[in-house]
């Protein structure tokens, strides 16, 4: 009993003792500093849908800046009319689940280019320039109230309304010359120009937006990827009249040079124009590039490759895609090919902004070459075939594709047979018998394990299963499918 009681009283002190050691002041706990807020209500914001909130929004993105950075946060329960104001570097600019930032439908506040001095294209709803470390998102909403800014409503899309030296029309956001972007969790919609308009930036994350354009509103581009380097594009969907995702180099920001390193994944796509383009308007070079994982529906083109200026397109891989393509009118450029690879000089100017097509004082342009492009496990449904032309042999070569699937079925009233060039020197449209890989003027094609299907619905003018027209090198391996009309036509034609 006395060593029980020995080893009891033992076991008490050390709890006593244990219970005398000082525990640590939560006050000399470092804790994490917090985020500076920056509620826009604070510097004066209504969020009534009516008051311009424009200059609460400066103000509060501009004290955020001047603290070393933090969040602008647009708190929900409103919509904050609103005319162009610009990000600043170190600030995430939030809108909150529940709120709206919405453009100012009055044309006259808006007076700053989009494309510096040349006025004809639009103009900068929010802005930035040579900026770092700009976030926005948030869960809300960023509507570009695009509807107000067009014309009559027609069948097809929406008339242009006249204009006289600058066009009122904004852009959504324009940023030029951004390192370190994140764009996540936000709903954009509505443009009535181009919707995100990245220029020269670097080190670009955009992931988890929904990006819903009215699809009648002409140039409402989703993403432009202008002379832009180093971008992640993520689990996005988008919808616009003109094209989702479109990469390119506009001659008013050549300084910026090249855009390459950019990856697309996991994304759904709807257009009238082209799903997924690279050009046309490219004075530099486009390259090292994947799209993967993507969806497109109902579009007029579903992947298009559009050389019209003297920059160059290489390296570039399409993979794991659904592709669904139908006709639609000639406002929209394009005949419903599924895939589409073209190198052609441009036409030559006689519209508001012919001056700033052409290498300056020039009047006529060049093509520079389409190489090393692959396609690989895509599936296509559509009432044309996959097109691939070039201005002469050696302007399109090493086009590869690997187990590309081609399904043909005319599906709408709208007369087919017919590839389009646009905006080309050579004919802008050309009639040809629609065939399941159309192959023209182009070096070293590879079609391997492929196929080609007919469905019920077969026009006249469809053909063979492969179509072949001045092509140097070209290689069919493992290529299956009967042509449109098997008991007049062989499967291939070259």
């Amino acid at each position: 009993m006395r060593s029980s009681t020995f080893f009891w009283c033992l076991g008490l002190l050390w709890a006593l003792l244990a219970c005398r050691v000082e525990q640590p002041n939560a006050s000399t706990i470092p804790q994490p500093t917090p985020q500076r807020l920056f509620n826009v209500r604070d510097y004066g914001a209504l969020g009534d849908g009516k008051t311009d909130d424009a200059r609460a929004l400066k103000q509060a993105i501009a004290a955020c800046a001047a603290a070393g950075g933090g969040r602008v946060l647009v708190p929900a329960g409103g919509t904050y009319l609103a005319g162009p104001f610009d990000l600043k570097s170190h600030v995430e600019f939030c809108v909150e689940s529940g709120a709206t930032v919405l453009a100012n439908p009055d044309p006259r506040v808006y007076q700053k280019s989009a494309f510096r001095a040349n006025l004809g294209e639009g103009t900068i709803w929010m802005g930035g320039e040579n900026l770092e470390q700009v976030t926005i998102c948030g869960g809300g909403t960023l509507d570009g109230n695009g509807v107000s800014f067009m014309g009559a409503e027609l069948a097809d899309s929406y008339e242009l309304k006249p204009f006289s030296g600058v066009d009122p029309r904004p852009h959504l956001l324009t940023l030029v010359g951004v390192r370190g972007l994140r764009i996540r969790d936000i709903n954009v919609r509505n443009s009535a120009y181009w919707t995100l308009h990245l220029v020269g930036c670097s080190d670009v994350a955009i992931s988890d937006i929904s990006l819903l354009n009215s699809l009648k509103v002409r140039n409402s581009d989703g993403i432009d990827l202008d002379h832009s380097k180093n971008v992640r594009i993520t689990n996005c969907y988008i919808e616009s009249g003109d094209d989702c995702i479109c990469l390119k180099n506009r001659r008013e920001y050549e300084e910026f040079g090249a855009c390459e390193n950019i990856t697309v994944t996991g994304c759904t796509m709807t257009s009238r124009s082209c799903a997924i383009k690279i050009g046309s308007e490219n004075m530099d070079r486009i390259s090292h590039v994947v799209f993967d994982n993507c969806i497109v529906r109902a579009s007029n083109r579903g992947v298009g490759i559009q050389n019209r200026d003297e920059g160059t397109v290489s390296d570039v891989l399409f993979s794991n895609m659904l592709i669904e393509s139908h006709l639609f009118s000639d406002v929209w450029w394009g005949k419903a090919e599924p895939i589409y690879v073209t190198a052609y000089r441009r036409a030559p100017g006689n519209h508001k902004d012919a001056g700033w097509r052409f290498p300056k004082g020039q009047t006529e342009g060049r093509v520079g070459a389409v190489t090393n492009i692959s396609f690989s496990n895509i599936k296509c449904q559509s009432e044309n075939g996959i097109y691939v032309s070039g201005e002469t042999p050696d302007k399109v070569a090493g086009i590869f594709f690997d187990q590309v699937d081609v399904q043909l079925n005319k599906t709408t009233a709208i007369a087919g047979g017919i590839y389009d060039r646009r905006p080309s020197q050579a004919e802008g449209f050309v009639q040809g018998r629609t065939s399941g890989f159309y192959l023209d003027n182009a070096t070293d094609i590879l079609v391997r394990n492929s196929s080609v299907r007919w469905g019920p619905n077969r026009p006249a003018y469809y053909a063979h299963a492969l179509e072949s027209h001045g092509v140097v090198g070209l290689q069919a391996a493992g290529l299956t499918g009967e042509s449109a009309f098997p008991q007049k036509l062989a499967a291939v034609r070259k």
